[in-house]
């Protein structure tokens, strides 16, 4: 199994001298399994480079599974030459809207008009297929099996366990813990409680045992109260949620855009000097590594 980070940061693209060692493109996640499926996590601004090297290996089958759909996560998706190439079949799957009630497609289509972009999807040559999933619902891909589990954000995001041959990576998308909105006092305190506590206890049950755990990490601890309820996380938390589902190996992702490499390490190097949490491996993700295991 091979892992390819190919957009770490969040929220906006950041290119620029200042991002040059950890990257500017915002997040996408380039998988290999054993047999040779390819599963990208996210259509960042980073799917743009993976999508060039991919040139060289037609014809394309690829699966992109999006966490949701917010701009950063799906703004590098109409780039993706693939889609343009006639042979090449690209599936999308991920959350519909529980409102809406839309399809995956539909939200994704919304992008591809021409207000927005001048190809329309019905000019696109690949053999494009779209599955709208729902929590738990697992998608089998040759010897990979994903299965998508609902985190915590503003809208609906999904995180995603990928398997292969005894081999697991969980990547959580933008994920906040989830806090108590009631009062101590409150009466509805304690019921909120329970079912903030339930659904933290089913996240890690599925993270659980994982070889490598990719977590949004926005916020340090000092900067994180001013953004509560923005649905992202903190170095800390990351490193709780790592210790408690017994993860092998810790990358910290979605690096807050205003911040240049040498500030993200410095926030970084802090962080470690602060944690309460025993991980074996615990690292920045950076664009362009090559993890393989």
């Amino acid at each position: 199994m091979k892992l390819c980070f190919r957009g770490v940061r969040g929220s906006i693209a950041s290119p620029g001298p200042h991002t040059v060692r950890y990257g500017g493109n915002t997040t996408c996640l380039e998988i290999w399994s054993d047999d040779g499926q390819l599963i990208i996590l996210d259509a960042g601004t980073g799917i743009f480079p993976l999508a060039h090297s991919l040139m060289d290996r037609l014809p394309v089958h690829a699966h992109i599974f999006n966490t949701h759909s917010h701009w950063d996560h799906i703004q590098g998706l109409p780039f993706f030459i693939p889609l343009f190439v006639p042979g090449n079949r690209v599936n999308i799957y991920g959350a519909c809207d529980p409102v809406s009630q839309q399809s995956i497609e539909d939200i994704l289509a919304v992008q591809l008009q021409y207000r927005f972009f001048p190809i329309r999807e019905c000019e696109l040559n690949a053999d494009i297929n779209y599955q709208s999933l729902r929590e738990g619902d697992a998608v089998q891909i040759g010897d990979v099996t994903v299965v998508p589990v609902m985190m915590n954000h503003p809208v609906v995001n999904f995180g995603y366990r990928v398997n292969c041959r005894g081999k697991s990576l969980f990547f959580t998308g933008d994920h906040e813990p989830s806090y108590n909105i009631y009062a101590p006092t409150d009466d509805e305190y304690a019921m909120y409680q329970a079912l903030i506590e339930q659904r933290e206890a089913h996240i890690i049950d599925v993270i659980r045992g994982v070889d490598v755990l990719v977590a949004d990490s926005s916020y340090t601890e000092a900067e994180y109260p001013a953004k509560k309820g923005w649905g992202h996380g903190s170095f800390a938390s990351c490193m709780q949620m790592a210790e408690s589902a017994g993860a092998g190996q810790l990358f910290l992702t979605h690096h807050e855009p205003t911040r240049s490499d040498d500030e993200l390490e410095s926030v970084f190097q802090e962080a470690m000097r602060q944690r309460k949490f025993e991980i074996a491996e615990i690292d920045l993700a950076r664009e362009g590594i090559v993890i393989e295991w």
